[in-house]
């Protein structure tokens, strides 16, 4: 007698065996009859890579185990070797579903392991987004703060505003700072819900929505070996998540320092977290307390899952990211007028200078900036002055005349 590990998408298991001159064709009936999976459904392999095959049609490229005379010798199986199992269709356990054997210890595994082990994590190679252009104009505004204000010395976020066309192209064209508190390592957003609702109701006037969000990392973290914290994947996830966007986009800002020590170039990437990502979050399985001796490379789950052949409790955050190409483009909307919740509060006066600065253009041209829509906002109604005031900027028309008066007696009254 001698012992076989199966290795499927269910864990590993044991099949015993008369011994190694049985055939493929009587392996199979064996697996059938202690494992309860039918011969018809069982593809077999030496080949750990069988169980990152996605499809029947993937099954069909792994052939070492397809002749049903092969006698299981001539694969240089012996006691405790490991063979790959795929197949198809649900399984039925011998004496109800809550437990099957499991592990070289004989574990047993209950419904929840059963269900963890479909949580199968791996590189999401297509992005529901097919490219991200931001605004010339409101990108260097964000990136300029927090390079000359900040000096990547504390992170800074924003949600970015915009389009998404029907081929997946997403548009950005204005960045809402919502109030926080950027630290070296971490980024906390103390939301403003009825700012936020000023914010929509400009953007349904402009005929855009949210389309994602952007943040820097820190001159500290050049010299770390991720692309993401475990910190940064788990607030990226839950913004994706609550977006309910499919096109959603995740924007970094990052300063790297060149390897002679001769200056910084400051770049922007793009992801997208991954189908898995969102959906994990959604459902619970990411732990939310992460402690200084965390590897910030790796995503701590409450659960095992499946990553590559591996059952694995931490996940690199690498296989959560999609890269999006990146674009610019110029805008409708300007971006002079003093920005949201920075160091330093916006006042009438600042109003007042940028309504004169601009003084030779048309009315509707010096507010087509977001920033000051905002500013205005706080003193119209949310639910029909700020939307039909930004439509007065999307399509360039005329501003009647009560808001130009009420724009105007606010600037003056400094």
């Amino acid at each position: 007698m001698m012992m076989l590990r199966i290795r499927s998408r269910d864990g590993l298991e044991r099949v015993t065996v008369d011994g190694s001159h049985i055939t493929v064709s009587q392996l199979r009936t064996l697996i059938e009859d202690q494992l309860q999976i039918p011969i018809h459904n069982q593809t077999l392999s030496t080949d750990r890579n069988l169980l990152l095959a996605k499809s029947p049609d993937d099954f069909l490229s792994f052939t070492d185990m397809t002749d049903p005379n092969l006698p299981i010798s001539s694969l240089n199986l012996s006691h405790g070797s490991i063979l790959y199992l795929a197949y198809e269709g649900e399984r039925t356990i011998r004496g109800g579903p809550t437990v099957t054997p499991a592990g070289s210890f004989g574990r047993k595994m209950t419904v929840d392991d059963l269900i963890a082990r479909q949580m199968r994590v791996s590189r999401q190679e297509k992005s529901h987004c097919d490219s991200v252009s931001f605004d010339r104009d409101c990108a260097n505004a964000f990136q300029h703060y927090v390079n000359e204000s900040l000096a990547f010395a504390v992170k800074r976020g924003g949600f970015m505003y915009g389009n998404v066309s029907e081929e997946g192209q997403v548009e950005v064209n204005f960045i809402y700072e919502p109030p926080q508190q950027g630290m070296e390592d971490n980024l906390m957003l103390m939301r403003d819900a009825e700012e936020e609702k000023r914010v929509d109701a400009i953007a349904l006037g402009l005929g855009m929505r949210r389309v994602g969000f952007i943040f820097n990392q820190t001159v500290t973290q050049d010299k770390k070996e991720y692309t993401l914290s475990n910190v940064e994947v788990l607030l990226a996830a839950q913004l994706h998540a609550e977006s309910e966007l499919k096109e959603w986009v995740t924007a970094v800002v990052k300063l790297e320092i060149n390897e002679d020590g001769g200056g910084a170039d400051v770049h922007f990437e793009a992801f997208q977290m991954s189908d898995m990502c969102v959906r994990l979050f959604r459902e619970g399985w990411f732990e939310t307390e992460i402690g200084p001796e965390d590897d910030p490379k790796l995503s701590k789950m409450k659960k095992e899952v499946v990553v590559g052949v591996k059952d694995l409790k931490e996940v690199d955050n690498d296989f959560f990211l999609v890269v999006v190409k990146i674009l610019d483009h110029q805008g409708p909307l300007s971006c002079t007028f003093p920005i949201e919740n920075r160091n330093i509060e916006t006042t009438m006066r600042a109003l007042k200078t940028h309504m004169d600065r601009a003084r030779s253009l048309p009315f509707v041209k010096r507010i087509s900036d977001f920033h000051l829509l905002l500013f205005v906002a706080r003193f119209l109604d949310v639910g029909s002055d700020v939307p039909a005031l930004a439509e007065c900027v999307r399509l360039q028309s005329h501003v009647p005349e009560g808001y130009e008066l009420l724009i105007d007696s606010m600037a003056n009254t400094c």
